[in-house]
Order: C-alpha cells, then sequence, then structure tokens
C-alpha cells in the first residue's frame, strides 16, 4: 500500500475545504480543490485558516459557496484525471497547493482561473509569464525568494562544527533547478554539499540508504514530490540517525524537523483566498500580479534538538520567532 506522507496532510490541511456539504439555495460559487495528498480529516476542516479567510470575506460553505475536491491520496499520477474532472465540472476557480498541481490544473483548462498557494518558481516552472503580469488564467502566490545559501548558514549556525551536508531533494520537480551560487555559498562556510536526488517515490528508500552510508553531518530538505508524499518516513529517519535537519516551512519543524526557515503559512493562504473573492467578484487572473511572502519565520523544535543530543546555540534561539518545546 503507498503510504500517505504527514507532509502531505499538513500541506492540504492549508485548505481543508469538503466536497459534501450542505446544499445551498439560489447563486453560489464553486470552487475546486486540487490536492496531491489525502482528503483532510473532520478536525483539519475545522481549523483550516482558508475556509476562515473566505467567511471573513462573506463567502460561506452551504450558503453562497460549494467545494468540489479532488484529492490524489499521494499518487501524483492522478492529478491529470483530476484536474479534468474538475474542468469538465466547470468550477468558477481551482485552488491548487503546489506547482504539481498546478500544472495538471493548467494543462487541463486555459480558461477556467487557477489560484496557487505555494508554488515554489512559477515564472520557471511556466505557470506565469511574470510576476507582474502573470497572463493566463494562474495566479497566487509564491515562496519563491528565498536564498537556498540560507539553509546552510542556518545549519552551521545551529551546528557550528558542521562540515558536510546533504539535500534532499527532486531535479525533475517544476521549478527546481542546480544553483552555482549554491555551491560557492557552501565553500564560503567549508562545507562539503552533497546532492541526493530523488526521482520517484520508490526512489525514497535508495536516498536514505545513501545517506545512511556517507553519514553528512546534517540534512537539508526540499519537501516536494516523492519526498513529500513519504516524509513521515523521511522526519523519522533524520532523529534515528542523529542528522539535524532545515526546512522551509514550519509544518515540518511541527512533524519533528529539527529548524525551518522560511514564509508564514498562514498568510499566503490567507492571500489565496483572497485572489479567490476578487476572481469571484469579476477579477481576471491575468491582472493580478502573483504576491511573494513579505514575512519569514524562523522556527526550532527543541524536543527533536534534545533526541538529537543537540544544543541549540543562544544566537541562533535569539532570533527564532517559535520555539517548540
Amino acid at each position: 500500500m503507498r503510504r500517505i506522507g504527514l507532509a502531505v496532510v499538513l500541506a492540504v490541511s492549508l485548505l481543508a475545504p469538503l466536497a459534501a456539504e450542505g446544499q445551498p439555495t439560489g447563486k453560489v460559487a464553486r470552487i475546486g480543490i486540487l490536492g496531491i495528498g489525502a482528503a483532510p480529516s473532520a478536525e483539519e476542516v475545522a481549523r483550516s485558516p482558508f475556509r476562515a479567510a473566505l467567511r471573513d470575506l462573506g463567502w460561506i460553505a452551504g450558503q453562497n459557496l460549494v467545494f468540489e475536491s479532488r484529492y490524489a491520496a499521494g499518487q501524483p499520477e492522478r492529478l491529470p484525471a483530476l484536474a479534468a474532472e474538475l474542468a469538465r465540472l466547470q468550477v468558477d476557480v481551482i485552488v491548487t497547493i503546489q506547482d504539481q498541481e498546478t500544472l495538471a490544473a493548467k494543462r487541463a483548462t486555459a480558461s477556467i482561473p487557477i489560484v496557487m498557494v505555494l508554488s515554489i518558481n512559477p515564472v520557471s516552472a511556466g505557470l506565469v509569464a511574470s510576476y507582474a503580469r502573470p497572463g493566463g488564467n494562474v495566479t497566487g502566490t509564491t515562496v519563491a525568494p528565498i536564498s537556498e545559501g540560507k539553509y546552510l548558514e542556518l545549519l552551521k549556525e545551529a551546528v557550528p562544527k558542521l562540515t558536510r551536508v546533504a539535500k534532499l531533494w527532486d531535479p525533475t520537480y517544476p521549478g527546481s533547478q542546480r544553483s552555482q551560487e549554491l555551491e560557492v555559498e557552501a565553500r564560503k562556510l567549508s562545507l562539503m554539499l552533497a546532492s541526493i536526488e530523488v526521482l520517484g517515490v520508490d526512489d525514497v528508500d535508495r536516498a536514505l540508504a545513501r545517506i545512511a552510508k556517507e553519514q553528512p553531518g546534517a540534512l537539508w530538505i526540499v519537501p516536494v514530490g516523492p519526498i513529500l508524499s513519504r516524509m513521515r518516513q523521511v522526519i523519522d529517519f533524520a532523529t534515528k540517525n542523529g542528522l539535524p535537519t532545515v526546512f522551509p516551512a514550519r509544518g515540518f519543524v511541527e512533524a519533528g524537523g529539527l529548524m525551518s526557515y522560511g514564509f508564514d503559512r498562514d498568510q499566503l493562504v490567507r492571500r489565496a483566498a483572497s485572489y479567490v473573492d476578487r476572481i469571484l467578484k469579476g477579477a481576471k487572473p491575468s491582472d493580478l500580479p502573483v504576491e511573494r511572502p513579505t514575512k519569514f519565520e524562523l522556527v526550532i523544535n527543541l524536543k527533536t534538538a534534545k533526541a538529537l543530543n543537540l544544543t541549540i546555540p543562544p544566537s541562533v534561539l535569539e532570533r527564532a520567532d517559535h520555539v517548540i518545546e
């Protein structure tokens, strides 16, 4: 049975609408949700910041709004068919989480507006023409602005004696690319950087076995594609093998990772809801510039640090926006 990673659920729960809600009367808006993960639980639905933001804007499920939700249950190969199904239903707008879902939706329809929430690099992925003028039917928010070297800096600060870091990533994921600047940054920090590529879900075990053999001092995880779908396994592996980890978002630290530096996910989700609101009121996606985060946060999990027998330097702790104890 294919495992559904905890991180996929964390990402999907940002939106977490249910398909089966009370049937409203009169004219209603229909939002299609396309997600790579599993359908959310009732608890996740109850605390969804996306639903709360829409409610604040006057869109209430069961009254003037219904959701058509389609989830791939951790199987990305299902996304094209699910996207095509939403297109056939002619929903008013399709909301996606990351680039994989957005690409599937864009290929399924050129007319239905698409609002992306956590795009990594929408320009290089071919989703929009530019941030200022998206063109086409896709707009939304992106997490692109953070320099990759920042993650190496954080690991080096948290583990001053660190000499070797492994980057776990999927080079085929939309928007992913090799960076010569990153190699330069690693040398400046006196770090050896190993590239551990994961090309599919079945490749995760091989990648982790390689990490265990090469024994780096820390693990930088890019949570996309097959890595995202096996995140529970990856986090457990890192803890068991004494590897400090760094991620781009808080949810992974809440799930047991050591540190994250990145966007405020709830802020981006609320912004995505505002895009949906404007589109439902007549705005065209091509006229709505893609927004980048304005707020970033450093999160540290001291429980995980203790499990790793690691003492985080005070200079790092003092800069943390959130500390999990």
